[in-house]
Protein backbone atom coordinates (compact mmCIF):
# COMPACT_ATOMS: atom_id res chain seq x y z
CA UNK A 1 0.00 0.00 0.00
CA UNK A 2 1.71 3.63 -1.30
CA UNK A 3 2.61 5.53 1.66
CA UNK A 4 0.52 9.11 1.89
CA UNK A 5 2.57 12.01 2.23
CA UNK A 6 1.48 13.98 5.12
CA UNK A 7 0.48 17.85 4.12
CA UNK A 8 3.25 19.42 4.16
CA UNK A 9 3.08 23.07 6.77
CA UNK A 10 3.07 26.31 4.36
CA UNK A 11 6.41 27.86 4.24
CA UNK A 12 7.81 24.10 4.39
CA UNK A 13 9.59 24.36 0.52
CA UNK A 14 10.78 28.11 1.30
CA UNK A 15 12.68 26.74 4.64
CA UNK A 16 13.59 23.77 2.49
CA UNK A 17 15.40 26.05 -0.28
CA UNK A 18 16.75 28.28 2.24
CA UNK A 19 18.57 25.93 4.51
CA UNK A 20 19.99 24.15 1.13
CA UNK A 21 21.53 27.12 0.44
CA UNK A 22 22.85 27.62 3.94
CA UNK A 23 24.29 24.04 3.96
CA UNK A 24 26.07 24.67 -0.24
CA UNK A 25 27.04 28.05 0.91
CA UNK A 26 28.94 26.40 3.86
CA UNK A 27 30.51 23.77 1.90
CA UNK A 28 31.96 26.40 -0.04
CA UNK A 29 33.26 28.15 2.67
CA UNK A 30 34.91 25.23 3.87
CA UNK A 31 36.81 24.03 0.84
CA UNK A 32 37.56 27.91 -0.17
CA UNK A 33 39.48 27.64 3.45
CA UNK A 34 41.25 24.21 2.10
CA UNK A 35 42.21 25.99 -0.83
CA UNK A 36 43.98 28.96 1.07
CA UNK A 37 45.54 26.67 3.41
CA UNK A 38 46.97 24.41 0.91
CA UNK A 39 48.07 27.46 -1.05
CA UNK A 40 50.00 28.78 2.29
CA UNK A 41 51.49 25.48 2.40
CA UNK A 42 52.70 25.71 -0.84
CA UNK A 43 54.27 28.93 -0.45
CA UNK A 44 55.65 27.13 2.87
CA UNK A 45 57.31 24.78 0.91
CA UNK A 46 58.33 26.74 -1.74
CA UNK A 47 59.88 29.21 0.65
CA UNK A 48 62.16 26.48 2.32
CA UNK A 49 63.10 24.94 -1.11
CA UNK A 50 64.48 28.95 -1.96
CA UNK A 51 66.34 29.12 1.57
CA UNK A 52 67.80 25.94 1.41
CA UNK A 53 69.13 26.21 -2.25
CA UNK A 54 70.67 29.30 -0.93
CA UNK A 55 72.92 27.55 1.79
CA UNK A 56 73.59 25.01 -0.77
CA UNK A 57 72.94 22.66 -4.07
CA UNK A 58 69.88 21.55 -3.93
CA UNK A 59 69.43 21.22 -7.95
CA UNK A 60 66.74 18.45 -9.86
CA UNK A 61 68.07 15.76 -8.69
CA UNK A 62 67.43 16.66 -5.07
CA UNK A 63 63.75 17.92 -5.88
CA UNK A 64 62.91 14.66 -7.28
CA UNK A 65 63.56 12.97 -4.21
CA UNK A 66 61.75 15.50 -2.45
CA UNK A 67 59.04 14.77 -4.35
CA UNK A 68 59.24 11.21 -3.94
CA UNK A 69 59.89 11.11 -0.01
CA UNK A 70 56.64 13.93 0.30
CA UNK A 71 54.48 11.29 -1.71
CA UNK A 72 55.80 8.45 -0.21
CA UNK A 73 54.97 10.30 3.47
CA UNK A 74 51.47 11.26 2.24
CA UNK A 75 50.01 9.09 -0.64
CA UNK A 76 46.74 10.06 -0.80
CA UNK A 77 47.97 14.01 -1.76
CA UNK A 78 48.43 14.59 -5.68
CA UNK A 79 50.73 17.81 -5.83
CA UNK A 80 53.97 16.71 -4.45
CA UNK A 81 55.07 15.86 -8.23
CA UNK A 82 58.47 17.05 -9.02
CA UNK A 83 57.09 19.60 -11.61
CA UNK A 84 54.82 21.03 -9.00
CA UNK A 85 57.40 21.47 -5.98
CA UNK A 86 59.05 23.92 -9.33
CA UNK A 87 56.18 26.16 -8.88
CA UNK A 88 55.83 25.99 -5.39
CA UNK A 89 59.67 27.35 -5.45
CA UNK A 90 58.64 30.00 -8.37
CA UNK A 91 55.20 30.79 -5.88
CA UNK A 92 57.89 31.89 -3.17
CA UNK A 93 59.87 33.41 -5.13
CA UNK A 94 57.14 35.80 -6.98
CA UNK A 95 55.29 36.91 -4.04
CA UNK A 96 56.12 37.52 -0.11
CA UNK A 97 53.38 35.50 1.95
CA UNK A 98 54.87 36.56 5.31
CA UNK A 99 53.47 39.81 4.07
CA UNK A 100 49.52 39.35 5.31
CA UNK A 101 48.29 41.63 2.44
CA UNK A 102 49.58 40.18 0.06
CA UNK A 103 48.74 36.63 1.72
CA UNK A 104 44.62 37.49 1.86
CA UNK A 105 44.66 38.17 -1.30
CA UNK A 106 46.85 35.74 -3.28
CA UNK A 107 45.62 32.87 -1.04
CA UNK A 108 41.72 33.38 -2.23
CA UNK A 109 43.03 31.98 -5.96
CA UNK A 110 42.98 28.20 -6.67
CA UNK A 111 46.45 26.64 -7.18
CA UNK A 112 45.65 26.51 -11.23
CA UNK A 113 45.12 30.22 -10.91
CA UNK A 114 48.46 30.93 -9.57
CA UNK A 115 50.35 28.38 -11.69
CA UNK A 116 48.52 30.23 -14.56
CA UNK A 117 49.76 33.67 -13.09
CA UNK A 118 53.43 32.38 -12.81
CA UNK A 119 54.00 31.94 -16.44
CA UNK A 120 54.01 35.41 -16.44
CA UNK A 121 57.15 37.29 -16.30
CA UNK A 122 56.93 40.56 -15.93
CA UNK A 123 55.61 41.11 -11.49
CA UNK A 124 53.64 44.17 -12.50
CA UNK A 125 51.30 42.76 -15.20
CA UNK A 126 51.55 39.35 -12.97
CA UNK A 127 50.24 41.53 -10.01
CA UNK A 128 46.98 43.10 -12.29
CA UNK A 129 45.71 39.40 -13.46
CA UNK A 130 46.07 38.47 -9.85
CA UNK A 131 44.15 41.54 -8.92
CA UNK A 132 41.50 40.84 -11.64
CA UNK A 133 40.77 37.34 -10.96
CA UNK A 134 40.03 37.74 -7.37
CA UNK A 135 37.96 40.81 -8.06
CA UNK A 136 36.43 39.47 -10.38
CA UNK A 137 36.22 36.16 -9.61
CA UNK A 138 37.51 34.53 -12.59
CA UNK A 139 37.77 30.99 -13.59
CA UNK A 140 40.90 29.42 -14.74
CA UNK A 141 39.09 29.31 -17.85
CA UNK A 142 38.74 32.79 -18.43
CA UNK A 143 41.69 33.83 -16.61
CA UNK A 144 43.87 31.65 -19.34
CA UNK A 145 42.15 33.28 -22.11
CA UNK A 146 42.36 36.98 -20.72
CA UNK A 147 46.11 36.72 -20.53
CA UNK A 148 46.66 34.94 -23.89
CA UNK A 149 44.55 37.93 -25.53
CA UNK A 150 46.50 40.17 -23.84
CA UNK A 151 43.79 41.96 -21.65
CA UNK A 152 46.25 44.57 -19.66
CA UNK A 153 47.15 46.09 -22.54
CA UNK A 154 43.77 46.10 -24.66
CA UNK A 155 42.52 48.00 -21.96
CA UNK A 156 45.05 49.04 -19.92
CA UNK A 157 45.75 48.83 -16.05
CA UNK A 158 43.93 52.23 -15.45
CA UNK A 159 40.91 50.89 -12.92
CA UNK A 160 38.25 53.36 -14.46
CA UNK A 161 35.33 51.33 -15.69
CA UNK A 162 36.52 47.57 -15.90
CA UNK A 163 33.77 46.14 -13.57
CA UNK A 164 31.43 46.66 -16.66
CA UNK A 165 34.06 45.75 -19.37
CA UNK A 166 35.13 42.45 -18.01
CA UNK A 167 33.57 38.97 -17.71
CA UNK A 168 32.40 37.56 -14.55
CA UNK A 169 32.90 34.00 -16.14
CA UNK A 170 29.70 32.65 -14.55
CA UNK A 171 30.60 30.76 -11.11
CA UNK A 172 32.29 32.24 -8.05
CA UNK A 173 35.53 31.36 -7.74
CA UNK A 174 34.84 29.07 -4.75
CA UNK A 175 33.22 27.03 -6.90
CA UNK A 176 35.86 26.34 -8.58
CA UNK A 177 37.90 25.49 -5.87
CA UNK A 178 35.08 23.03 -5.24
CA UNK A 179 36.14 20.90 -8.14
CA UNK A 180 39.75 21.19 -7.15
CA UNK A 181 41.49 17.89 -7.00
CA UNK A 182 44.15 18.83 -5.22
CA UNK A 183 42.27 20.76 -2.76
CA UNK A 184 39.99 16.75 -1.83
CA UNK A 185 43.22 15.13 -1.90
CA UNK A 186 44.93 18.34 0.56
CA UNK A 187 41.63 17.43 3.00
CA UNK A 188 41.87 13.40 3.07
CA UNK A 189 38.69 13.46 0.80
CA UNK A 190 37.27 13.17 -2.68
CA UNK A 191 33.99 13.32 -4.58
CA UNK A 192 34.83 9.81 -6.26
CA UNK A 193 34.66 7.66 -3.03
CA UNK A 194 33.15 4.57 -5.10
CA UNK A 195 36.15 4.67 -7.10
CA UNK A 196 38.38 4.99 -4.57
CA UNK A 197 36.59 1.98 -2.82
CA UNK A 198 36.50 -0.39 -6.51
CA UNK A 199 40.49 0.79 -6.77
CA UNK A 200 41.32 -0.52 -3.20
CA UNK A 201 39.50 -3.63 -3.70
CA UNK A 202 40.67 -3.98 -7.56
CA UNK A 203 44.83 -3.17 -5.92
CA UNK A 204 44.47 -5.08 -2.80
CA UNK A 205 43.95 -8.67 -4.81
CA UNK A 206 46.18 -7.17 -7.16
CA UNK A 207 47.71 -10.91 -8.69
CA UNK A 208 44.27 -12.06 -8.65
CA UNK A 209 42.16 -9.53 -10.44
CA UNK A 210 45.46 -9.46 -13.30
CA UNK A 211 45.01 -13.56 -13.38
CA UNK A 212 40.98 -12.90 -13.75
CA UNK A 213 41.66 -10.37 -16.32
CA UNK A 214 43.94 -13.13 -18.50
CA UNK A 215 47.06 -14.23 -18.91
CA UNK A 216 50.20 -12.05 -19.33
CA UNK A 217 49.48 -8.99 -17.34
CA UNK A 218 51.68 -7.71 -15.30
CA UNK A 219 51.70 -4.43 -13.14
CA UNK A 220 53.62 -1.38 -14.02
CA UNK A 221 52.01 1.00 -11.46
CA UNK A 222 49.15 2.57 -9.83
CA UNK A 223 47.80 5.84 -9.55
CA UNK A 224 50.34 6.47 -12.51
CA UNK A 225 52.30 9.64 -12.70
CA UNK A 226 52.23 11.87 -15.81
CA UNK A 227 53.64 15.41 -16.42
CA UNK A 228 52.56 16.64 -19.31
CA UNK A 229 53.95 19.51 -20.10
CA UNK A 230 53.90 20.76 -16.60
CA UNK A 231 50.66 19.78 -16.08
CA UNK A 232 50.06 16.32 -13.17
CA UNK A 233 47.61 13.58 -14.59
CA UNK A 234 47.29 10.04 -12.97
CA UNK A 235 46.27 7.16 -14.48
CA UNK A 236 44.49 4.55 -12.08
CA UNK A 237 46.08 1.57 -13.50
CA UNK A 238 48.72 1.15 -15.58
CA UNK A 239 49.37 -2.64 -16.92
CA UNK A 240 52.05 -4.34 -19.27
CA UNK A 241 50.40 -7.13 -21.92
CA UNK A 242 53.56 -9.22 -22.32
CA UNK A 243 52.11 -11.20 -25.62
CA UNK A 244 51.36 -8.28 -27.44
CA UNK A 245 54.20 -6.13 -25.90
CA UNK A 246 51.95 -3.16 -25.46
CA UNK A 247 50.68 -0.74 -22.05
CA UNK A 248 46.95 -1.14 -20.86
CA UNK A 249 45.49 2.19 -19.56
CA UNK A 250 43.22 1.04 -16.83
CA UNK A 251 40.48 4.32 -15.74
CA UNK A 252 38.06 3.24 -12.84
CA UNK A 253 34.95 5.24 -12.68
CA UNK A 254 31.53 4.35 -10.46
CA UNK A 255 28.28 5.03 -11.87
CA UNK A 256 27.31 5.13 -15.56
CA UNK A 257 29.49 5.39 -17.78
CA UNK A 258 29.82 8.89 -19.39
CA UNK A 259 31.36 10.33 -22.79
CA UNK A 260 33.69 12.11 -20.75
CA UNK A 261 34.91 9.11 -19.26
CA UNK A 262 36.18 7.82 -22.54
CA UNK A 263 37.62 11.50 -23.17
CA UNK A 264 40.10 10.94 -20.74
CA UNK A 265 40.86 7.74 -21.34
CA UNK A 266 41.74 8.60 -24.62
CA UNK A 267 43.94 11.26 -23.58
CA UNK A 268 45.72 9.08 -21.51
CA UNK A 269 46.21 6.15 -23.62
CA UNK A 270 48.00 9.23 -26.10
CA UNK A 271 49.90 10.23 -23.47
CA UNK A 272 51.44 6.66 -22.55
CA UNK A 273 52.57 6.03 -26.38
CA UNK A 274 54.00 9.57 -26.38
CA UNK A 275 55.78 9.72 -22.95
CA UNK A 276 56.08 6.35 -21.85
CA UNK A 277 55.63 3.57 -24.36
CA UNK A 278 58.99 2.22 -25.21
CA UNK A 279 60.64 1.65 -29.15
CA UNK A 280 59.77 -1.70 -30.46
CA UNK A 281 55.90 -2.02 -28.21
CA UNK A 282 52.97 -2.07 -30.14
CA UNK A 283 50.03 1.06 -29.25
CA UNK A 284 48.74 0.99 -26.05
CA UNK A 285 45.38 0.29 -25.21
CA UNK A 286 42.71 1.74 -22.47
CA UNK A 287 39.98 -0.25 -20.86
CA UNK A 288 37.48 1.92 -18.89
CA UNK A 289 35.71 0.17 -16.80
CA UNK A 290 32.46 1.88 -14.75
CA UNK A 291 32.21 -0.16 -11.79
CA UNK A 292 28.80 0.21 -10.59
CA UNK A 293 26.99 -2.62 -9.52
CA UNK A 294 23.50 -1.53 -11.01
CA UNK A 295 25.18 -0.64 -14.60
CA UNK A 296 29.15 -2.50 -15.23
CA UNK A 297 30.43 -1.25 -18.18
CA UNK A 298 33.34 -2.03 -20.25
CA UNK A 299 34.81 0.21 -23.11
CA UNK A 300 37.78 0.42 -24.12
CA UNK A 301 40.36 2.85 -26.44
CA UNK A 302 43.07 1.96 -28.97
CA UNK A 303 45.76 4.24 -30.05
CA UNK A 304 44.92 4.18 -33.82
CA UNK A 305 48.24 3.70 -35.38
CA UNK A 306 47.38 4.31 -38.80
CA UNK A 307 46.64 7.60 -37.74
CA UNK A 308 49.18 8.76 -35.28
CA UNK A 309 47.84 12.16 -34.47
CA UNK A 310 44.39 11.05 -33.94
CA UNK A 311 42.91 8.51 -31.19
CA UNK A 312 40.07 6.40 -32.18
CA UNK A 313 37.62 4.81 -29.51
CA UNK A 314 36.35 1.52 -29.63
CA UNK A 315 33.85 -1.14 -28.14
CA UNK A 316 35.25 -4.33 -27.38
CA UNK A 317 33.46 -5.96 -30.75
CA UNK A 318 34.35 -3.39 -33.11
CA UNK A 319 38.18 -3.28 -32.18
CA UNK A 320 40.25 -5.12 -34.65
CA UNK A 321 40.20 -8.73 -34.65
CA UNK A 322 44.01 -9.62 -33.47
CA UNK A 323 43.33 -6.88 -30.39
CA UNK A 324 40.37 -8.67 -29.14
CA UNK A 325 41.26 -11.98 -29.37
CA UNK A 326 44.58 -10.93 -27.31
CA UNK A 327 42.56 -8.82 -24.87
CA UNK A 328 40.12 -10.41 -21.99
CA UNK A 329 36.43 -9.48 -23.16
CA UNK A 330 34.63 -6.72 -20.91
CA UNK A 331 32.59 -9.92 -19.61
CA UNK A 332 35.75 -11.29 -17.86
CA UNK A 333 36.94 -7.91 -16.49
CA UNK A 334 33.56 -7.10 -15.18
CA UNK A 335 33.57 -10.27 -13.55
CA UNK A 336 37.12 -10.02 -11.90
CA UNK A 337 35.42 -6.45 -11.00
CA UNK A 338 32.73 -7.25 -9.39
CA UNK A 339 34.19 -9.92 -7.10
CA UNK A 340 36.26 -8.20 -5.54
CA UNK A 341 34.33 -5.21 -5.01
CA UNK A 342 31.00 -5.59 -4.43
CA UNK A 343 31.21 -5.99 -1.05
CA UNK A 344 32.61 -2.57 -0.94
CA UNK A 345 29.66 -0.93 -3.47
CA UNK A 346 27.01 -2.64 -1.07
CA UNK A 347 28.46 -0.56 2.00
CA UNK A 348 28.32 2.87 0.28
CA UNK A 349 24.94 2.22 -1.41
CA UNK A 350 23.77 1.65 2.55
CA UNK A 351 25.22 4.77 3.40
Amino acid sequence: MPTIEPDLPSGYRGTLASLKELVTAAQLRAQQAASSAMVEMYWGIGATILRRQTQEPWGSKILQRLASDLKASFPHMRGFSRSNLFYMRSFAAAWDFTDAEVRDRIGALGWGHIIELLKLKDPEVRDWYAGMAVEQKWKLTVLEHQIATGLHRRIGAAPNNLESRLPTGGAELAQNVAKDPLVLDFLGLTTEAEELAIEEAMTQRMSQTLAEFGRGFAFYGRQYHLDVEGEDFYIDLLLVHVPTNRFVVVELKAGRFRPEHLGQLNFYVAAVNDLVKFPGMAPSVGILVCGSKHDPTVRYALDGSSQPIAVTSYTYETLPDKEREALPSPAAITAALEQGTVGNQESIDDE
